[in-house]
């Protein structure tokens, strides 16, 4: 598995027409101006990303830019240390992270989650939140803007258990970044094999949705084929009855990525906020979400 080769900004440019390098020169002169936002450590596609998932807007790229990289700082659960270690190993092993070369219907990329164990012994949430950052990084790295963006869940093997191990702090903080400051045009979120609990987690997840996400969220019951609508089912793996690789030849081919790009993911723990040089008041956590206490799990019936 060979390192990381960054998507050519030529291409960029060719495949965005409405984006011009003086638009993101713009983008690099404010940065300029930010002595907190890691600038240095920043690319010229990492620039033309951001433009793009903001609509091409100069203003809103600017404020996502700045909440992208605070919140790369401030929700160290996710971001702190990324390094390949034994917990990185444990959900690469225990879960399926597949980004699916087949677009969907309306020419969007898609992501594939699923459990490869059913233990929820060995389920960690913001580890595996973590783990999946990673990837995504990674792969939007070597492909660049997509049209769109697409998160499949797939809850076959999910059990009571596992929603008990989710902690209200992180499902907030993940939900956060994703609606507020993940750089891509998010246009679904699908859960596959809905199972007879789906509604505990919806309870989870919904006081922390906003209306558009809640408007392109679809569950899909166990053994329907209403995901059709959106994605081929040839895109899935063989063992949801598509054309991609089986599930041990994606896990074992995502392993051999990770350890041959640990330098690179290493590398992207500068990409940080030094509040200490931030105009104005250093932000925390707190600014975001009003006055914490450690949140205790949830209990559920």
């Amino acid at each position: 598995m060979t390192t990381l080769k960054e998507f050519p900004v030529d291409k960029e440019y060719e495949k965005n027409p409405h984006i011009s390098r003086d638009d993101i020169q713009k983008l690099r002169e404010w940065l300029k101006t930010q002595p907190h936002l890691p600038g240095e450590y920043l690319t010229e596609l990492d620039l033309i990303l951001t433009f793009h998932c903001c609509g091409n807007s100069q203003e809103v790229s600017k404020q996502v830019l700045d909440l992208h990289y605070t919140l790369r700082s401030l929700f160290t659960a996710f971001f702190k240390d990324r390094y390949l270690d034994s917990r990185v190993d444990l959900c690469l092993n225990s879960i399926l992270y597949a980004p699916l070369p087949t677009p969907t219907l309306q020419g969007d990329r898609a992501v594939y989650l699923r459990l490869l164990d059913p233990d929820p012994r060995n389920f960690f949430f913001p580890d595996t939140v973590k783990t999946f950052m990673m990837m995504f990084d990674m792969w939007q790295y070597t492909e660049g803007t997509w049209p769109g963006f697409l998160l499949i869940i797939d809850m076959d093997q999910a059990v009571l258990g596992h929603v008990t191990r989710l902690e209200i702090m992180t499902i907030r903080q993940v939900l956060y970044f994703l609606q507020e400051c993940m750089l891509v045009c998010l246009k679904g979120v699908h859960f596959l094999n809905a199972p007879s609990f789906m509604d505990k987690l919806m309870m989870m997840l919904k006081p922390f949705l906003k209306k558009e996400l809640l408007e392109m969220l679809h569950i899909h019951q166990v053994n329907s084929n209403t995901m059709d609508e959106f994605l081929p089912k040839k895109a899935f793996p063989k063992e949801e009855g598509g054309e991609y690789k089986d599930h041990a030849t994606i896990r074992d081919e995502t392993i051999k990525r990770f350890k041959a790009n640990a330098e690179w993911i290493k590398e992207e723990n500068k990409r940080r906020v030094n509040e200490a040089l931030r105009p104005g008041k250093a932000k925390t956590v707190e600014d975001l979400f009003g006055i914490q206490g450690s949140f205790k799990k949830l209990d559920i019936d």
